[in-house]
């Protein structure tokens, strides 16, 4: 199946997002207090390091963000602005976010519509597509030795992601590549968008895992008939029997 070429709005979401994640690199690295080399590497890591994880996985050829001398020059130019410009304010808590999530629908709809271009599974599409929109952030998190926040604690932003991604492949295996991809990006984007404003988070494991494998009334029944039971994988917080029910 031949290469679909993105379009022309396509292109101007996938630099405006790449400018928009670079100028947050060089917010960042304000906060750090880096030098222009620091504002450089976390600002091409934000802006292009998901494109090229995907293009360096995909093993087709150099990489997008380095043949195409555009996407370097973006996220240059966004290093030099944030490091001459104190980049705050309301106005960019404002455009940011809706920047971002355009950015990342368009991300996720670029990423997997290029993995099936080379005729790769639905399921490499969504994984790539995911990592496209998600893996510079996540990469720049690493050499500031975080957590990368795409692991939790925030709100929606993978899913949207996975979201948008799933679309594109669903309307693209049914003959509609040019729909799936404004699907992917009105899903990503609005998603992360929705849950921005509604703080949806996904649940961290001790929301779904009981907090102790034997419940007290049994622990208590168990150990009155002589029955061992391992302290340690019963209550994990310190192993103590708890008392015996009233």
């Amino acid at each position: 199946m031949d290469e679909i070429p993105v379009n022309d709005l396509f292109r101007v979401l996938d630099l405006t997002g790449v400018f928009t994640n670079a100028m947050l690199g060089g917010v960042i690295a304000r906060r750090e207090k880096l030098d222009p080399v620091g504002f450089a590497t976390l600002a091409v890591m934000s802006g292009l390091g998901g494109g090229m994880i995907r293009d360096t996985l995909l093993q087709k050829g150099t990489p997008l963000a380095l043949t195409d001398p555009a996407y370097l020059t973006t996220a240059l130019v966004a290093a030099f602005v944030t490091y001459l410009v104190r980049v705050e304010g309301k106005v960019w808590h404002r455009l940011w976010p809706i920047i971002d999530a355009l950015a990342l629908g368009c991300w996720a709809a670029a990423g997997a519509q290029r993995t099936l271009s080379f005729d790769l599974g639905w399921l490499p599409a969504i994984l790539l597509g995911t990592i496209t929109a998600v893996g510079g952030g996540a990469l720049r998190d690493i050499v500031l030795r975080q957590v990368p926040s795409v692991f939790g604690g925030t709100t929606l932003y993978a899913t949207a992601a996975t979201a948008g991604s799933g679309a594109l492949v669903i309307l693209y295996a049914l003959g509609y590549p040019t729909a799936g991809a404004l699907a992917a990006l009105v899903i990503g984007a609005g998603l992360c968008l929705v849950a921005r404003w509604r703080g949806w988070v996904m649940p961290h494991a001790d929301a779904w895992s009981p907090a102790r494998l034997v419940p007290a009334r049994y622990r208590y029944r168990y150990r009155r008939r002589g029955i061992e039971i391992d302290r340690a994988a019963d209550d994990p917080d310190d192993g103590r029997p708890s008392d015996p029910p009233a």
